[in-house]
């Protein structure tokens, strides 16, 4: 009797271990039934599809109540390196720079040093007369009038000859000197709506003069630092370099080439920052915690424009091109587009430059962040965020 317990034993320890074992898997058999439709895996399904691991990609986060559901990135910083995207890996911003220049502007105006109303020859008395209506505010706004600086430097060219190209390019100094050849603005300010480039490089060029810092140096100082944005800056080649850099490709016939400069990619207040997820991430902090200006000083950057009669802007008719968004109305604050997504109140920003395509989408009253930074072109990230949104939203969940 006593020699036969512990076999016994060990047929009931045995038997009742596998019960338990077999109960266990019921319980999780749901739990991993409802993983398979997590959010995460959702959205890790959809970019994995999309980008080949050894192409050129994207890096993709998604914060949802203060928590990321996504931050992971898709395929490799250059073709010639096959060094792996990640959640530190830098993209050339460019338009999506924007929202920065607006803060530093933003910033100087809470220092004193600017104000809204100031014009344009207040801070450069030798522009032309055409800028003496033009102020901080319309160049803000893209309601200043301003000439297209790309359509200044074609002219140049027509008469002159080839001048810039990605290894002679254009600087900020240029691009005002250009616009003070002009005699006349597209439109009289506040009085139409143009998106463009040459407003924020010269809001870039006005925050260098007004804070005596160069403008890389002021969005460290007041921006970047503050934010805990340790690895991002305003790149300028020959003075810094981009850690950890994605390099932008192109694709044609089903292969890419390494596309990353172009005659207008030294210009600053318009397009030079490069950041990653990570950084990403704690500028949206910044935002929400209003740490660098407070909710009341923050507002006039998410009130739509109005022109100078009241009416809502749009965007302008192009002949000829085959612009979807043409004479559609347009919502835009202070570096910020503010036109709602299903209802969803948001602002947001593209990025596109030779060699990237980038958007960052914030919807305020849902808690909900998503960012997509691509080294390639041929990715819709604009359309994939907003794809991005739905798949969290749907659940409600984080």
């Amino acid at each position: 009797m006593l020699a036969r317990l512990p076999e016994a034993f060990m047929r009931m320890a045995l038997t009742g271990g596998l019960a338990i074992l077999f109960l266990l898997a019921l319980a999780v058999q749901p739990a991993c039934s409802q993983s398979e439709d997590a959010p995460e895996r959702q959205l890790d399904t959809l970019f994995s599809r999309l980008v080949r691991p050894t192409d050129p990609g994207c890096a993709v986060l998604v914060k949802y109540g203060g928590l990321k559901v996504l931050e992971k990135g898709y395929g490799v910083r250059a073709l010639r390196t096959q060094s792996k995207i990640d959640q530190r890996t830098n993209f050339r911003l460019a338009s999506a720079t924007k929202q920065f220049t607006a803060m530093a502007i933003m910033l100087l105006i809470h220092d004193g040093k600017l104000h809204y109303d100031d014009r344009l020859t207040d801070v450069f008395p030798g522009f032309p007369a055409y800028g003496k209506s033009i102020t901080i505010r319309n160049l803000l706004t893209h309601t200043s009038g301003l000439p297209d600086y790309e359509e200044l430097m074609d002219d140049e060219e027509k008469v002159k000859g080839p001048i810039w190209s990605e290894n002679h390019q254009i600087q900020d100094a240029e691009v005002l000197t250009l616009l003070e050849h002009a005699t006349t603005g597209k439109f009289a300010p506040g009085t139409s709506w143009a998106y463009g480039n040459s407003a924020y490089v010269v809001l870039g060029l006005i925050i260098a003069k007004a804070s005596g810092l160069p403008y890389r140096d002021f969005l460290q100082q007041r921006i970047f630092a503050p934010a805990g944005m340790d690895h991002t800056i305003v790149y300028q080649k020959g003075i810094n370099q981009v850690t950890d850099r994605a390099f932008g490709h192109s694709k044609e016939d089903d292969k890419f080439t390494e596309t990353d400069q172009s005659s207008t990619s030294a210009t600053l207040g318009d397009g030079a920052i490069y950041s990653n997820l990570e950084d990403m991430s704690k500028w949206h902090e910044a935002l929400e915690k209003h740490s660098l200006l407070s909710e009341k000083e923050m507002a006039p950057a998410l009130v739509p424009v109005k022109l100078a009669d009241g009416s809502e802007p749009h965007w302008p008719n192009s002949p000829g091109e085959d612009d979807p968004n043409a004479g559609k109305p347009v919502s835009y604050g202070f570096g910020w587009f503010l036109s709602p997504w299903e209802g969803r109140p948001r602002m947001w920003h593209t990025g596109e430059t030779r060699g990237f395509r980038n958007v960052i989408n914030r919807f305020t009253a849902n808690g909900l962040t998503v960012v997509i930074l691509c080294n390639r072109e041929d990715l819709t990230p604009e359309a994939l965020a907003e794809k991005s949104a739905g798949i969290v939203l749907q659940t409600g969940t984080h």
